[in-house]
């Protein structure tokens, strides 16, 4: 039994990482028709409302865990949840705009490169890090190189420094989550950050672009997909599925994203499939975001270490 349920949650965030992964090509289309602030305030609006309804029912079935019921509680829930959001609209944003100047697959392994900034910002947080993450973030840098300078330094694209920016802030918001996600309920806090997210964009949105009702109408199935499922459906068997296998592989399915982000722009947008250089690139970031991901033994032995101390 215990196995099946593994195998089910895997497969969950296996489709996780594939509706993820698909999401770029629906930001990157939805742009043909709104700009990056209007696209971000639409999406992030519908995940938020999608999430409505699943706070609901977890209450009902008495899923919710850490579930706010004081005024401080609640206080806290929406101070935390809108950090979260602030953090997120500025990954967001740029690799929003990054679309604007590099191609789907480039977008979805760079971004993926938040697996190797998350263990480097936790080294000046004061946690361990493993010499596997090392090899990993030299390996993730030479397969930058093929991927996004294939001109020399000068072909550096615009889109791939933002879409860089993105993974750090993303990173930030990772570390962040996991400092006190597990003191807030977790779905809760998600709708308040995507609620946050979709208010600055929406101030971006009426300051910098000029959006009509015209536009966001033909540009629903975009938003549709990127608000709905990138957002409440995937974050929803995320959260499910992580209860059934480990961290360390979860993030490694998770990592699937930027596979698919690849494989999905080469079918759907034939003029930015990936060349045999950047294929090469993507596969070294790949195996680095994976080596970043293996059990560390000497992380172990520490933990080990620090949890007998405390005993």
């Amino acid at each position: 039994m215990q196995k099946r349920m593994q195998l089910r949650g895997n497969l969950m965030l296996l489709l996780t990482a594939m509706i993820w992964g698909s999401g770029f090509v629906a930001q990157s289309a939805g742009m043909d028709y709104v700009g990056p602030f209007t696209m971000q305030a639409c999406r992030f609006l519908l995940s938020a409302l999608v999430l409505l309804p699943i706070i609901a029912l977890r209450d009902r079935t008495g899923k919710s865990v850490n579930r706010p019921v004081t005024r401080g509680e609640k206080k806290r829930l929406l101070v935390r949840g809108s950090v979260c959001g602030v953090l997120l609209f500025v990954s967001t944003s740029f690799q929003q705009f990054g679309l604007m100047y590099t191609t789907v697959g480039k977008s979805g392994f760079i971004t993926a490169m938040y697996i190797l900034i998350v263990p480097i910002l936790g080294l000046l947080l004061g946690q361990r890090v493993g010499r596997s993450v090392w090899l990993g973030v030299v390996l993730s840098l030479v397969g930058l190189y093929f991927l996004c300078l294939s001109g020399g330094i000068g072909g550096v694209n615009l889109g791939d420094l933002l879409t860089l920016a993105c993974a750090l802030f993303f990173a930030m918001h990772i570390q962040y989550v996991a400092r006190v996600g597990g003191e807030t309920e977790c779905v809760r806090m998600s709708c308040v950050q995507f609620l946050v997210n979709a208010l600055l964009s929406a101030v971006g949105m009426v300051l910098f672009e000029s959006p009509s009702w015209s536009a966001v109408a033909s540009c629903w199935l975009p938003i549709l997909h990127a608000g709905v499922l990138s957002g409440g459906v995937a974050f929803t068997l995320q959260i499910v599925g992580q209860q059934y296998t480990s961290p360390t592989l979860a993030s490694m399915l998770l990592s699937l994203e930027s596979v698919f982000a690849a494989i999905f722009g080469a079918i759907l947008i034939p003029s930015q499939a990936l060349q045999g250089r950047e294929l090469f690139g993507c596969a070294l970031m790949f195996a680095a975001i994976v080596l970043a991901q293996l059990p560390q033994k000497d992380t172990a032995k520490a933990a080990e270490t620090e949890q007998s101390a405390h005993r």
